[in-house]
């Protein structure tokens, strides 16, 4: 039976069997020293030619790159080695002696590295990403699942835009119009009437000819939506979230941040409360800053980088024009120009990285919104329905989980946070 490379410090002193991957190699004569790893991690294999035979010695002389193999050994600890154990290699069975390798281990361009993304994501700091990605995955589910949220699943196809853009993309069904989503928020609202407090995760597109290190045509959101809920409450729900995610991933996924090189210093100060600043306040602190900014716009990379810059943790913009928010965003009851909104904004100028609001209860109202927004009522019947039968206050949010990724890894761009992103130019591999 095979052993785990994660699972070696149970096999201490133990003649074990892994099946793995030469990531490299390296030699001294009478000893052979060879990286392996194996999805789960990675261990030196240390083959001395005194102790081994022939045919075991030439075979580990002719690995390459990449090569399969089963090998046999017996774990010892090793404080020096990086993962604190080390394999005495008795025995090797190649599976396959690859051919040369694409992506040597020398530095390439980024282009060359997107092309071959399917080989690159075994290297170990794209391997670190990913295993943090699924951290926080992992940690969002948990929470929410704690917390008495109902996983839903809405669908990719749909009839209509979410937000009233045309950033989508059409397809045909059947003989109807269809797009793929730009968020499940619309369908989750209808099953928070139904089970109180839901949330949904999945896949969301969106049109956008944007080339910024921050965007993405293909993402992965994580949409909660909870009944008899206030704006006030919603905030609190999202620095709960978010801390809890940050402390899951340092406790379990301090390898993986070291691998990168992370300086954790600004995740440790991620807890609640998390400052707030209404979007009055951001534009005084622009101009205060020297950044032209005239109330009424709507906030750029530039000027989020700047904002966070004043806070030592994320920080909440609450209260945004009604005019440049999404038509379902409910006004503020004491001042109707701005509605009960928030964007997360991350430290270190990774941006927004959720955006939530109360909703709009009263049907009336929602529909003064279909027609400033020229939204078919008849697309959109469905949605009135749930302020006709049992309307009540409720809110939502959405994180961006590349974008949260990237923060919370401290990387450049967000085509490192998904296994094989979607961006403007790329829809390969």
């Amino acid at each position: 039976m095979l052993t785990t490379i994660s699972n070696v410090s149970a096999h201490i002193g133990e003649r074990v069997r892994l099946g793995a991957w030469l990531y490299n190699k390296r030699s001294s004569g009478k000893i052979q020293f060879l990286q392996l790893r194996d999805g789960t991690g990675f261990i030196q294999g240390v083959l001395v030619k005194s102790k081994v035979s022939l045919e075991v010695w030439e075979s580990a002389v002719e690995l390459t790159q990449e090569s399969s193999l089963y090998v046999e050994g017996t774990i010892r600890a090793d404080e020096r080695a990086p993962s604190g154990y080390e394999m005495d290699v008795i025995s090797i069975e190649v599976i396959q002696q690859a051919q040369e390798y694409p992506i040597a281990l020398k530095e390439h361009g980024v282009e060359f590295l997107m092309d071959h993304r399917h080989l690159w994501i075994r290297s170990p700091r794209q391997r670190a990403i990913l295993r943090i990605r699924a951290k926080i995955v992992q940690a969002v589910r948990n929470w929410l699942d704690g917390q008495g949220f109902t996983l839903v699943d809405p669908p990719v196809l749909t009839p209509s835009s979410c937000e009233g853009t045309t950033n989508l993309f059409h397809t045909k069904y059947f003989d109807e119009d269809a797009f793929l989503t730009q968020s499940g928020q619309l369908y989750m609202e209808a099953a928070a009437m139904a089970l109180g407090r839901v949330y949904s995760f999945g896949p969301t597109f969106r049109a956008e000819k944007s080339k910024t290190r921050r965007h993405l045509i293909e993402f992965w959101m994580i949409e909660p939506e909870m009944a008899f809920v206030d704006h006030e409450e919603n905030l609190v729900i999202q620095e709960n979230m978010l801390t809890h995610l940050v402390r899951y991933v340092l406790e379990n996924c301090r390898e993986e941040l070291e691998i990168l090189g992370r300086d954790t210093s600004s995740l440790e100060k991620v807890q609640g409360p998390f400052p707030r600043i209404t979007y009055d306040e951001a534009v005084e602190l622009l101009n205060r800053e020297g950044m032209e900014f005239t109330w009424g716009e709507d906030f750029g990379a530039p000027h989020e980088t700047k904002i966070a810059e004043s806070f030592d943790r994320p920080v909440f913009i609450t209260h945004y024009p009604t005019e440049i928010k999404a038509f379902y965003m409910k006004p503020d009851p004491s001042r109707p120009e701005v509605v009960l909104c928030a964007d997360l904004i991350a430290p270190e100028g990774y941006g927004e990285i959720i955006g939530g609001s109360q909703r709009i209860d009263d049907p009336t109202l929602l529909d003064e919104r279909f027609q400033q927004y020229q939204l078919s009522r008849e697309d959109y019947a469905w949605y009135m329905d749930l302020r006709k039968y049992g309307t009540v206050p409720h809110s939502g949010f959405g994180l961006g989980l590349e974008r949260t990724v990237a923060w919370i890894c401290g990387l450049d761009h967000v085509r490192e946070t998904i296994p094989f992103p979607r961006m403007l130019n790329r829809l390969y591999p």
